[in-house]
Formats: C-alpha cells, sequence, structure tokens
C-alpha cells in the first residue's frame, strides 16, 4: 500500500496531535497519507499531502479528487454528522473504483444521523433510551396529506411523555436547533409555529452527561474509556461549556460495561465501520442513550490523551487491513478538557507547559467562528495533588486557568 486518504470537514486541529501523529508513523513505513479537507490546513496540522475541497463537495467530487490522487484507500474523519453521510455516500463510489473505505455503510450511516431512528434502533436492542416522539414538519406545515387530527395526537403523547420536553431537530448536531417545552402553552406556541424540520420530542432526562467512542469493525471492536462531558438538564448547554474529562469514576465504570456489550453488539448488526460515537447521559446507575453518531466524537482527543491510543493510527491500520485488539481500552490517567474564551497567551502557554503535561492547546474554530482555546492536558493517578497546585500557582500568577475552571479541577482532582 502506498497511499491512503483521509477525508474531513472540519478543522484538523481538533485531531491535535494524534491525527499527525498517524500520519508520520505511515510515513515512516513509506505510506503518504493526503488530506482531503474543506476546512484551513497547514503544514503543522498536517504533514501529508493536502487537497482543499470546495465546503459545498459532493460525495461524486470528493471520491474522484481521492481516485485521481492514486488512493489505495480512504478514512472517513468528518463531523458533524452530515458531512459523516456525504462520507459514507463517497464510500459507494470509492469502493466501486476498488478502493476500500474506513466508514460505516451508507444504509447505516442514514438510520444513525437520523435521531427518531437511532433512538428506536437503541431500543431494540435493549438499551435506554429517552420517551418521546416524532414531529413531522410536513404535516405540521400542512403539506402534502392533510391530517386534522396531527396536532392533537401530539398533545396527547406529549401529555403521555411529560413536561418539560426537549425538542431536536431529526438531524443536526453540536445542541443546535435544541429548544425546551416547559408546558402545554409551550408546546402549543411550538404547534403553530413550528421549525422547518422535523423534530424529535422527548423527556428530559437529568443527569452527568458523557460519551464513548466505539471503533473497528464487526468482530473486532475497541471501547474508548468514557468521557465526562458536562450536565444534562432542562436547558441546551454549549457541547463546549462545561469542564471535561475522562478519568476513574468506578461504579460508573463497572455499570457501564453490560451497556458497552450491547453498543458493540449494535455496531456489529449495523455493519459499523470506522468510529461511531455515542452520546449519554448517566443517571440514577444507569445510562440513558441519547445519539449514537457514526463519525469521530468531539471528545476523541480527550480519550485517546487518558488512554494512550489513537484513534487515527486506529484507523489508518482498519484502511490496512489490519485487525484491532478488540474490547474495552483500559484508561491509563487522567485527562482534562476546558475552554478558555477569547484565548490565551502564548507565554501563558509556555508557563503551563512547563507545569503540567498539556497535550494540545489551539484555538476552538466552529462554523468558521472561534469560540476560544481548548486545552487538553494529562497527569497519571498519584498526581492530583500536584497538579492542583501547580495550576493554582499559575492561576495567581497570570489568572489562568480561570478560577472557576480552577475550582472545578480541584473539585474533579479531590484536592
Amino acid at each position: 500500500m502506498r497511499k491512503i486518504a483521509f477525508l474531513r470537514s472540519a478543522q484538523i486541529r481538533r485531531a491535535d496531535p494524534y491525527i499527525q501523529q498517524a500520519v508520520r508513523g505511515l510515513a515512516a513505513e513509506g505510506i503518504e497519507a493526503g488530506l482531503f479537507h474543506t476546512s484551513g490546513a497547514g503544514d503543522e496540522d498536517f504533514p501529508g499531502h493536502r487537497v482543499r475541497l470546495d465546503r459545498a463537495v459532493t460525495p461524486r467530487e470528493l471520491a474522484d479528487a481521492v481516485t485521481a490522487w492514486g488512493a489505495d484507500a480512504a478514512v472517513s474523519i468528518s463531523l458533524p454528522c452530515h458531512n459523516a453521510l456525504r462520507d459514507a455516500a463517497a464510500k459507494a463510489f470509492l469502493e466501486a473504483e476498488g478502493i476500500p473505505t474506513v466508514m460505516t455503510p451508507l444504509a447505516s450511516t442514514l438510520r444513525l444521523v437520523d435521531k427518531w431512528e437511532t433512538k428506536q434502533l437503541c431500543r431494540q436492542a435493549g438499551l435506554d433510551v429517552p420517551d418521546g416522539f416524532r414531529a413531522d414538519s410536513d404535516l405540521l406545515a400542512g403539506r402534502g396529506l392533510q391530517a386534522p387530527g396531527y396536532l392533537d395526537a401530539l398533545r396527547v403523547q406529549a401529555e403521555r411523555t411529560g413536561y418539560p420536553l426537549m425538542s431536536k431537530p431529526v438531524w443536526d448536531s453540536a445542541s443546535t436547533g435544541i429548544h425546551t417545552l416547559r408546558s402545554r402553552a409551550d408546546l402549543d406556541a411550538h404547534l403553530a409555529s413550528p421549525p422547518e424540520v422535523s423534530t424529535v420530542l422527548e423527556e428530559v432526562v437529568e443527569g452527568d452527561l458523557c460519551s464513548v467512542d466505539i471503533v473497528g469493525r464487526p468482530g473486532s471492536y475497541q471501547v474508548l474509556p468514557l468521557c465526562w462531558t458536562g450536565r444534562a438538564g432542562a436547558e441546551p448547554v454549549f457541547t463546549f461549556a462545561d469542564l471535561r474529562w475522562c478519568g476513574p469514576r468506578e461504579e460508573a465504570d463497572t455499570a457501564f460495561a453490560e451497556v458497552a456489550r450491547t453498543l458493540v453488539m449494535l455496531c456489529g448488526d449495523l455493519g459499523v465501520c470506522g468510529s461511531v460515537n455515542v452520546d449519554m447521559v448517566y443517571t440514577g446507575g444507569r445510562f440513558v442513550v441519547l445519539e449514537v453518531n457514526p463519525r469521530i466524537g468531539g471528545a476523541t482527543s480527550l480519550s485517546c490523551a487518558a488512554s494512550g491510543t489513537n484513534t487515527f493510527t486506529s484507523l489508518a491500520r482498519m484502511a490496512r487491513g489490519l485487525q484491532l485488539p478488540r474490547g474495552m481500552v483500559r484508561r491509563t490517567g487522567w485527562a482534562i478538557e476546558f475552554l478558555t474564551e477569547g484565548g490565551i497567551p502564548a507565554p501563558v502557554v509556555t508557563a503551563l507547559r512547563e507545569r503540567v503535561t498539556v497535550v494540545t492547546s489551539h484555538t476552538l474554530v466552529m462554523d468558521g467562528t472561534s469560540r476560544g482555546d481548548i486545552t487538553v492536558l494529562t497527569l497519571a493517578e498519584g498526581e492530583e495533588a500536584r497538579t492542583v497546585r501547580s495550576l493554582t500557582e499559575l492561576h495567581h500568577e497570570t489568572g489562568f486557568p480561570a478560577a472557576g475552571v480552577l475550582g472545578k479541577i480541584r473539585s474533579l482532582l479531590g484536592s
């Protein structure tokens, strides 16, 4: 094998430093990596061949570009879900040309990007999901079939499910378009001026938000460590608003083992090839599944940092036809991620690196907009007190990390 193409639709820096390590590892074995992307990437982001594509590139155009480069295999590392769907369609074109592509097949991707379909798949697999119902945008807008009883049917289902309700677009990511309906009056207002897209209306599940990445193909899946990403409740929150971390949580880890086995079986039934990211709420000792995203997760770097693994290397191994070790990937330490609005001055980043182990610190760009600087640091178990002291000293000297973030880190690490 000479060339592997990576398909990407978001800034590559969210994959720092693991994609760079994977690309350099391939180069050491004489394999050239190419990045076919729709967002900016420079030498420091991807140390290989790069092809910038229009954001509106079609699956056929993407497949043609990869084929013209002479790729022997391809790997999807795109996000969010609508871009994963593009890559799944491109997979069909690429494999027709004899280019194996690490991406979940199109039929299963179509089911997983649809939140209502995903809910049915999970329920049938025996997983806990929030109770809820689907609201069809065409019927609400009177397009096509006229159904005079549809509004009352939704009201009856809402009363059965109970308030508050969370309204989510059937297709979308990163908490976009989510609204809370706290009463019958809110529902009536929602139905009187419905969104243009179909939605899932479901019960609000309060608890700790978490996610897990599952990587592999049928018969050989790795389950990475759980990542904890904030609190779930009646109000939608920005994905990176809270401290995000991966570390010891014995009771939850034990409870997750059976859920992980069920998720692996579901992945096998769907023919998942590559990576899926599962969002859940941990509440009352159980895991409630919110989404199964057919793509790389937003916390992939965090789980890699806490486990000493590299998901991008694993995906490249799959592209080469190599098997992955199956089962639960052991966590080797702590990984903590937090966002700093307004950015971090370079001298402060240098001072941070002198005190703790920094995995990455870079600007977080979403939909072309900077959200601040995202930082991931790691520490071994037993280094909690020392890490808190080091960050506290840095805060007194520079004001970084912010007092709120430092307080959360201190509480998490028990110091």
